[in-house]
């Protein structure tokens, strides 16, 4: 109301309209001194200034895909103490919102001659040390040049991504190169088979040479049922938020490049910066540190004893 009177004002003069709107003069006299000396201002109005360029700042460091509750828990790993709602007030009032997800197709095929692999995960993606259970999937992206597919690999218990790959078809090699890029990234630990390797039942994930290359690496292969996405829920999870924060915000997509280039990024910021509320709101990689660190706490302190 104020902000009309100072629009109008050279035109109509404040008194007149201040009695059209029924509102004192003084009001508006008060507000346009603040606005000329913004020490004047209420203490939480000038609190309000520091937590807004405080919220911004996180919103945009992360790509602007954090909704409330992430960019509270961003606010409190630095160091700030503010509440829930005012950061949901703040937002709001700054007109940032997080991203929301949806739904997402299904690009891989099953191949009905081969159903013998079991599924050895049964919807329970639970891991208690890294290198104990993978998830894979790929998915599509749509370019102005034709499809791009992009696969990952997942390790369950941290959610890092340890491998991905994009290509331009969606053959054996796509989803190969992406497990090569795990092998090579983790140093697998363990018994034969200490390791299972998770995807749905697509055509390259049941294909001999896939499965080849996880019994080379003494990885244990394990695949869901046909066209059932929750017996691969965990990785359809993180592409959901890899289609949601980063392609379809960010397309249209002109060529394989862009894509390619955004999507090492994007794994780059969601390893070492996205907070993963199952993981109690750290990144993947520091979560694995943490993890690291209290076994070798635990190791040094068997050694003393």
């Amino acid at each position: 109301m104020y902000a009309c009177i100072e629009a109008e004002r050279d035109t109509y003069g404040v008194a007149p309209i201040c009695a059209v709107l029924e509102i004192a003069p003084s009001g508006y006299r008060a507000y346009r001194a603040r606005q000329q000396d913004p020490t004047r201002r209420s203490a939480r109005a000038q609190r309000d200034d520091v937590w807004r360029e405080q919220i911004r700042r996180v919103w945009q460091d992360n790509h602007g895909v954090y909704g409330v509750r992430k960019v509270w828990h961003a606010l409190r790993r630095d160091g700030h103490t503010v509440a829930r709602c005012t950061v949901a007030r703040l937002m709001a009032v700054e007109g940032l919102q997080g991203v929301v997800r949806g739904r997402r197709g299904q690009p891989t095929r099953p191949d009905p001659t081969v159903d013998d692999t079991r599924d050895l995960v049964q919807r329970a993606f639970v891991a208690e040390r890294p290198n104990q259970l993978w998830v894979a999937d790929f998915t599509y992206v749509a370019t102005w040049r034709g499809m791009v597919y992009v696969a990952v690999v997942i390790d369950v218990f941290s959610r890092r991504i340890v491998g991905w790959r994009a290509h331009t078809t969606m053959k054996t090699a796509l989803v190969l190169d992406a497990l090569e890029q795990a092998l090579y990234d983790r140093v697998l630990e363990g018994a034969p088979g200490a390791l299972v390797v998770h995807s749905d039942r697509g055509s390259q994930y049941v294909s001999m040479r896939y499965t080849e290359r996880l019994a080379e690496a003494g990885s244990a292969p394990s695949v869901g049922s046909v066209g059932d996405a929750y017996d691969n829920a965990l990785a359809e999870s993180v592409i959901g938020w890899y289609k949601t924060e980063v392609i379809r915000r960010r397309g249209p997509w002109r060529s394989f490049d862009d894509v390619e280039f955004a999507t090492l990024a994007w794994v780059a910021w969601f390893n070492t910066q996205r907070l993963l509320e199952p993981l109690c709101y750290v990144p993947p990689a520091e979560f694995e540190a943490m993890y690291h660190e209290t076994l070798t706490r635990h190791s040094g302190a068997v050694g003393l004893n």
